[in-house]
């Protein structure tokens, strides 16, 4: 077949796809059209084909626009331009309403469910919201991000996203070509920036949630929403359903914000193995809860950690972005928790371990979904799963 990177032509576009595209058809093939929207006429511009039944392509002009376009208001946004946004051109409304379908259609895929879903809005009006960033430097030592599905970096002067203290800070000043730049601002308006491994301002980051401080390492990880640590906790403490005495595990615990929700749960007379791989992380995360004698931070693989653990009531996990994986939920089902609060931040990653612990005795009983990363395609859900013989006790 003859490649059809560089083709142009018109589609009428059809229902969003996970990913932050839409889907059309052209000629017998699947094409993931970007910068588009649901029923759109549009003339694409083919990015990627690698042969086989789809192509990925770029709406470069709008014939007929959905009413729910608008003017994206970074000047970054947009085919060939900065890959970090998807939905610049929708409003918020629509972004939400796009997100809602995705995952809904991923449960339904890969876990055969039907879930009435809503994606609920952060504080904020869809700009100034990202508290930290990576950035990466050109050749010529300017910072930028990088294109969609590439390499390439595109400089920037600004971010409409970025919370000021972040990207603002960087810009206009040059960098190590090639160098990696990690930027944040934290709770108390400090600006903290790594370029590569070196701290060059700053180096201590303090966040607030759940009522504590919170030492965060500044190329660590923590929402990068200035609400979502909060809301997240909130859900935990409601889900979560401890008790007195209680032993309860949070996996994937980073700095232990979830541990500290659940700490409160058990009291004094209950455990909380708090776990989690990446060592710096699980130093923050003893120092931090060091007041709170019944949690027990343990550092290393969270299979490894699981397997040699005592059986808890209640389980939290928070995992990276490609989610638990099929052992660890089967290792999680095997020790018989009567809850499990999943904290996901990709659709199709909650949806296969949704479907994994359905296999080994756990209903969804419960979902929320938030828009914690406005103007991309990402959402953050959190599900609670109940052992199917106690799901009448759920709340």
């Amino acid at each position: 077949m003859t490649s059809w990177k560089g083709r142009r032509f018109e589609v009428t576009v059809g229902a969003v796809a996970h990913g932050g595209h839409c889907v059309a058809r052209h000629e017998g093939r699947v094409v993931f059209v970007r910068h588009t929207l649901p029923g759109e006429r549009v003339v694409v511009a083919v990015t990627e084909d690698r042969g086989g039944s789809f192509c990925r392509a770029d709406a470069v002009e709008i014939l007929t626009p959905s009413p729910a376009r608008v003017t994206p208001p970074c000047p970054f946004a947009g085919p060939s331009r900065c890959g970090g946004c998807d939905w610049q051109h929708a409003t918020l409304a629509e972004q939400r309403s796009l997100k809602a379908f995705v995952v809904a259609e991923q449960l339904s895929r890969l876990a055969g469910l039907t879930v009435p879903v809503t994606v609920e809005p952060l504080p904020g009006d869809g700009r100034d919201w990202r508290t930290r960033t990576r950035m990466t430097v050109d050749r010529q030592g300017r910072p930028g991000f990088l294109a969609h599905r590439s390499h390439r970096v595109v400089p920037v002067s600004e971010c409409v996203i970025a919370a000021p203290g972040t990207v603002d800070e960087v810009v206009g000043r040059r960098w190590r070509p090639t160098a990696s730049l990690t930027v944040a601002v934290d709770a108390t308006a400090h600006t903290h920036i790594v370029e590569n491994d070196r701290v060059v301002e700053g180096g201590d980051p303090v966040e607030f949630a759940a009522r504590r401080h919170w030492h965060v390492a500044p190329d660590g990880f923590w929402q990068t929403h200035p609400d979502a640590a909060d809301q997240y906790a909130e859900v935990i403490e409601s889900w979560s359903d401890a008790t007195e005495g209680e032993c309860v595990w949070d996996l994937y615990s980073g700095v232990g914000l979830f541990a500290a929700v659940l700490a409160a749960q058990v009291g004094p007379t209950g455990t909380v193995l708090s776990i989690e791989g990446d060592p710096e992380a699980s130093r923050l995360a003893a120092a931090n809860l060091a007041d709170l004698p019944q949690v027990e931070t343990l550092s290393g693989p969270v299979t490894a950690m699981i397997d040699k653990a005592p059986a808890p009531a209640v389980v939290v996990l928070d995992p990276p972005r490609k989610g638990a994986g099929r052992d660890i939920v089967e290792s999680i089902a095997a020790h018989h928790p009567r809850r499990v609060v999943y904290v996901a931040c990709d659709p199709a990653a909650l949806a296969r371990g949704v479907a994994t612990f359905a296999q080994n005795g756990y209903t969804l009983t419960d979902l929320r979904a938030f828009d914690a990363f406005p103007m991309t395609h990402h959402v953050e859900c959190i599900a609670l799963l109940t052992r199917t013989d106690t799901v009448g006790g759920a709340g």
